[in-house]
């Protein structure tokens, strides 16, 4: 009997796909039914080659090599996973698979994964697309009643193609290149470099910026003060104390009138639904979670709980065919007591208050917003992390479907012996969807502005000042990138760019994409260019110099963000792969070149070692290359075989922000057990203590992550 091969991104998500086909017997590497096996990747099972696969002159790195440009592209397995592929391409292969259903994550990186599986395993069997944006079973079975051809997705696989090709020739070539000029092994990456260009630029304005001193005059009327300003109201600053002291004695217990009242109403709508990058922004400001941490805790509430839809979004709008799933879900938080007065009091509306700002569908691309499921809410078994993230995504969710807040800003213009004062105040009319915040202790902390009414005055009336101060301040410098303010200027890099043409049309794309941004901030910290200190990202020393010596091309945000445009029109059927390959070629050749430049006021640290001793201490083989050994120098563990092309790496700048000394004993361990625990860590976003477990990532980079804290 004929059957469907389905094969799903990670084991997990193939579980719950089993469970809902009635795949209930396991096979190596698979489960089976009657009609159905259900297999997995785990994540990437192949790669794009390194370049001695296609000469083995490549291995060392050498000026006289580059450009490498190859022809065409070649795959390879990576050998970790080699095991789950062979089972997948006997799988694909069998007579008895009739055709297959890819139900790998629904997006680009989902896409190619699937496809390379499908071209090394060199199969031509028809295909078919799942494509879901909730892992519910409810959301399963509807997903499997409208499968579409895969065809209908070649644009998005040739996009997330030419997006892996440009990485690795521009990466590849750009990191050869200024590694050999400078003799210090210098990463550099597409995206990743004009991201640290912004980090470095904002310590540059913070190094050169001079503060001055200026003066404020406030007045104390009894019941409200006043602020002196000059021709505007925003006109505050005084620059000399003279002159401060002047207008303090000049009005100190004088009287004065009422000169002017104006009242306005303000409305504020509630805020949009999330998309992944207004979720890590929330998450990092509010609880200190750092962009990858948030990713990783939303992906466990997508695919492991089951209870939030697809988190790798870059919408903040729901299509019009979910007003009755929207329904479900709201129905469901019923039951949660936290919620429940809020839910009853959006069901009691009918119809729901459906708008512009919640259904759009020219606004809904591969995926919806992010919203929780209408699925069984298992709130008591989330770790505290989780619950907070989830709060958060309910919390918006519910906040979407409340009346605006309404204001009225108030605005006494007072005028004491020919000086004028301004004072402001707020009155609430409508606490409309901030009440939710409010209540669940989840909103912004109110302003003195904003919690401060204005007493009754009539224009005309008297008013007597009862003292009046002089206020001494300064000036202060742009404030240092945390995550979250990072995670926005990456996503409206347009608003780095001079060409008001280009500005208009990056308006749809930025530096990376939702589901790559907390990666990229994770590679800058691991390859050293840059540190976290507490909230805030500072750039080091090398990160300033690779700056420095790089072309304007290679670190504007232009660049970056014309390349995202033409992966976005691959991806819509509007460029070719041809004409957006060539241009890539056009930069890598024109890298090489500017490379030669050398800025000699720029010298690099050398990366020495710690003596002969340590030097020679091999602590294990390399991961990645399989055949280098495992060495220490001053800043990093990293592979004998750097000079030919490995790449592995742990930086041990990566983990020193959480109080964590990596000692050559933790890295015998991690190279051989993945983990070292427990070890003890202090968060520096929130400097809680605490016990956790320090795991060496499986993608083989060398990056380390954090998982598991516990507070003592």
């Amino acid at each position: 009997m004929s059957k469907i091969l389905v094969i799903a991104e990670k084991p997990s998500v193939a579980k719950d796909i089993a469970h809902v086909l009635g795949c209930k017997q396991k096979g190596e590497g698979f489960l089976y039914g009657e009609n159905y096996i259900v297999s997995w990747a785990i994540g990437h099972l192949v790669t794009l080659a390194e370049p001695e696969d296609y000469d083995e002159r490549y291995k060392k790195w050498k000026r006289e090599t580059l450009p490498i440009l190859p022809e065409q592209m070649k795959l390879k397995v990576i050998p970790k996973t080699s095991a789950q592929l062979k089972i997948l391409k006997n799988l694909m292969n069998r007579k008895e698979v009739e055709h297959l259903i890819c139900a790998t994550d629904s997006g680009r990186e989902g896409e190619l994964i699937f496809r390379y599986i499908y071209e090394v395993a060199k199969c031509k069997k028809k295909v078919q697309r799942l494509w879901i944006s909730s892992m519910t079973d409810i959301a399963i079975q509807e997903g499997f009643s409208k499968l579409k051809d895969s065809k209908e997705y070649d644009n998005l696989y040739l996009s997330a193609k030419c997006r892996s090709e440009a990485d690795w020739l521009v990466g590849m070539n750009a990191t050869r290149a200024y590694t050999l000029q400078y003799d210090t092994l210098l990463s550099i990456g597409r995206v990743q470099t004009p991201t640290l260009a912004m980090i470095v630029q904002r310590q540059k304005e913070i190094n050169n910026f001079v503060p001055e001193d200026y003066y404020e005059v406030e007045t104390d009327y009894g019941d409200f003060r006043g602020l002196w300003f000059e021709k505007k109201e925003s006109e505050t600053k005084i620059k000399k104390l003279e002159q401060a002291e002047a207008i303090v004695k000049k009005v100190n217990h004088k009287k004065g009138i009422v000169a002017n009242i104006t009242k306005e109403q303000k409305k504020l709508p509630p805020p949009l639904l999330y998309d992944l990058t207004e979720l890590q922004r929330d998450c990092n400001k509010k609880f200190g979670f750092s962009a990858q941490k948030t990713l990783s805790i939303a992906q466990i509430l997508y695919e492991k709980r089951k209870m939030i839809t697809y988190p790798r979004t870059d919408s903040r709008y729901l299509s019009d065919d979910m007003k009755q799933k929207v329904k479900k879900t709201l129905q469901k938080l019923e039951g949660i007591s936290q919620y429940d007065s809020y839910v009853k009091q959006i069901l009691s509306l009918e119809p729901l208050p459906f708008g512009k700002r919640i259904l759009d569908n020219t606004k809904v691309t591969d995926h919806h917003a992010i919203i929780p499921t209408d699925g069984k809410i298992k709130y008591d078994v989330l770790t505290e992390e989780e619950k907070k993230v989830y709060h958060t995504i309910v919390i918006r969710f519910l906040a979407v479907f409340f009346p605006q807040y309404i204001y009225d800003v108030t605005k006494i213009t007072t005028i004491v012996e020919q000086e004028h004062f301004i004072s402001r105040g707020i009155t609430i009319l409508q606490e409309g969807w901030t009440a939710i915040y409010k209540a669940l202790d989840m909103g912004k902390k109110e302003t003195k502005e904003e919690t401060e009414k204005l007493p009754e005055r009539k224009e005309g009336q008297e008013v007597t000042v009862m003292q009046a101060v002089c206020h001494k301040k300064k000036t202060k410098p742009p404030a240092l990138y945390t995550e979250s303010s990072l995670l926005s200027a990456m996503e409206h890099a347009g608003r780095f760019v001079k060409e008001e043409e280009l500005k208009e049309q990056m308006k749809e794309s930025g530096l990376g994409t939702p589901a790559t941004r907390a990666a990229i901030i994770e590679r800058l910290l691991t390859v050293g260019y840059i540190n976290r200190k507490g909230k805030t990202l500072v750039p080091t020393e090398k990160g300033m110099n690779l700056i420095e010596v790089v072309p304007e091309e290679l670190k504007s945000p232009q660049t970056t963000g014309k390349w995202e445009k033409g992966l976005s029109s691959i991806a819509k059927g509007k460029m070719t792969e041809e004409k957006f390959m060539a241009s890539i070629k056009r930069y890598v050749a024109f890298l090489i070149e500017a490379s030669t430049q050398v800025k000699q006021e720029v010298v690099f640290e050398k990366e020495t070692q710690k003596g002969k001793r340590k030097r020679s201490t091999k602590l294990g083989t390399c991961p990645l290359c399989q055949k280098g050994s495992i060495l220490e120098n001053t800043k990093a563990y990293y592979c004998s075989e750097w000079k030919n092309g490995c790449t592995f790496t742990i930086w041990k700048s990566s983990v020193e922000p959480y109080g964590i000394s990596l000692k050559s004993a933790m890295v015998k361990k991690l190279l051989t057990q993945k983990k070292v625990s427990p070890v003890t860590v202090v968060l520096p976003q929130t400097g809680e203590k605490g016990k956790a477990s320090l795991i060496l990532k499986n993608d083989n980079s060398g990056r380390l992550e954090i998982m598991d804290f516990i507070i003592e």
